[in-house]
């Protein structure tokens, strides 16, 4: 990974490229230190002191300070449009069609996303508002209004800071945003897992615990990243005069991680739904307050319940991005077959057994990757600082940015070559 990131340094375009990236990343970062107008800078301060943990939309937005800045939902509101989007186009025939009409039915959808976003920014605003109304000191509904105004520019202009990164610089612009917020709280977590070690003799024993655990489950989630298992697909060959035509062989990966981080924060999604509404309608209702108690990932029952949502929505999610009967019927039609399997119907059968088996194994890892975090945080007391969600999108992010390095590196040789 080094050498392939020495080796871009050295090309001209590729170096303009991450630098621009870099540049743009910084002005994200520095978005969430601007304060919102109106806001009690000190009482957050105060806050924050008192509870330093933060939740893992806070952490994709961009830490501890997202709570008060005008990055406060950050590209939180435009990673669930996207994902509903991705959802209705399934389910919606129109969508579906505008999907395969190529670039020009994907503009009209992306501008769909776009907008969802920007109503789902005005409503989360609103219930973030109202969960930090009392750091409003002498509010006016002008205040409010101005503050929620700011929040959705703010993640407007995020949406757009994401999209110039995926078309001008390295990688995907929404991964890249979500993994330097993420890496920004590395600090403070390695703050948080020091005063521990501080507290007691013992302390620093279970510190290092943590850490061995923490590099092993890292190393385990890139393991489980590039995992796949590839169906053999044979080309029948046509003979044409005096020519043969086809005849190749080539494969279908089935990637393990096809849902992946995906799964892990739909469930986190509806663990904290009771939360969120509570939230938003001003933290009165102390049905909410229970059922959020209830659903606590700290909590034994509310652990297994998200460990359950894991593997239904990794199912799920599996079988929106998958089509076994679509990808049976292209094998027919170009002339392919799975060697042993007759084509239509058992082919269609078999892709589906195999998908079903290979996801039952993604999301047994990724279940695993989900629970370490909380097994630590029950048996040492201690708050790692990072979830199995942050650690699976840390490595997932990083390992992109390395193909997509590694695929510009390859495709400027070809180019050399070819000139």
């Amino acid at each position: 990974m080094f050498k392939i990131l020495i080796n871009s340094l050295k090309v001209k375009d590729i170096r303009i490229k991450m630098l621009y990236t870099l540049l743009i990343l910084a002005i994200v970062r520095l978005g969430a230190h601007i304060a919102l107008p109106g806001v009690d800078l000190i009482s957050i301060k105060t806050m924050q002191n008192l509870y330093s943990s933060s939740t893992l939309y806070s952490i994709i937005a961009g830490g501890a300070n997202s709570q008060w800045s005008i990055f406060a939902l950050g590209i939180g509101p435009y990673i669930t449009s996207s994902i509903i989007m991705q959802l209705l186009t399934v389910a919606i025939p129109k969508l579906e069609q505008l999907n395969k009409e190529g670039e020009t039915g994907r503009k009209q959808i992306q501008k769909y996303t776009r907008g969802l976003t920007i109503v789902l920014a005005v409503l989360q605003g609103i219930g973030t508002i109202m969960t930090y109304r009392d750091y409003f000191p002498g509010a006016t509904r002008m205040t409010y209004f101005l503050a929620l105004i700011a929040m959705v520019a703010g993640t407007a202009f995020v949406m757009w800071l994401a999209e110039v990164i995926t078309e001008k610089g390295v990688g995907n612009g929404t991964s890249f945003i979500i993994f330097v917020n993420i890496v920004s709280s590395i600090p403070m977590a390695m703050a948080s897992l020091s005063s521990y070690g501080n507290s007691s003799p013992a302390g620093w024993v279970k510190v290092v615990i943590i850490a061995v655990i923490l590099v092993l489950v890292m190393a385990f989630v890139v393991y489980v990243q590039g995992g796949e298992r590839r169906i053999p697909v044979q080309y029948s060959s046509k003979i044409v005069g005096r020519r043969s035509y086809g005849g190749q062989a080539s494969n279908i990966p089935i990637k393990v991680s096809t849902a992946g981080v995906i799964a892990i924060i739909f469930a986190v999604s509806i663990l904290q739904l009771p939360q969120t509404i509570n939230n938003f309608t001003g933290g009165g209702s102390s049905c909410l307050a229970r059922a959020s108690q209830f659903l606590s990932m700290t909590k034994p029952l509310g652990a297994i319940i998200y460990l359950l949502l894991i593997l239904a929505f990794s199912f799920f999610y599996t079988s929106i991005v998958i089509n076994p009967n679509e990808m049976a019927e292209n094998m027919k039609k170009n002339g392919g077959f799975i060697p042993g399997i007759r084509p239509g119907a058992p082919t269609s059968k078999y892709i589906t057994r195999v998908v079903d088996r290979v996801t039952l194994v993604g999301a047994i890892c990724f279940i695993i990757i989900a629970i370490i975090p909380l097994l630590l945080q029950w048996i040492f007391k201690i708050n790692a600082g990072f979830g199995g969600t942050t650690l699976v999108i840390v490595a997932g992010v990083a390992l992109d940015i390395n193909k997509t390095l590694e695929s510009q590196l390859l495709m400027r040789h070809y180019k050399g070559f070819l000139n």
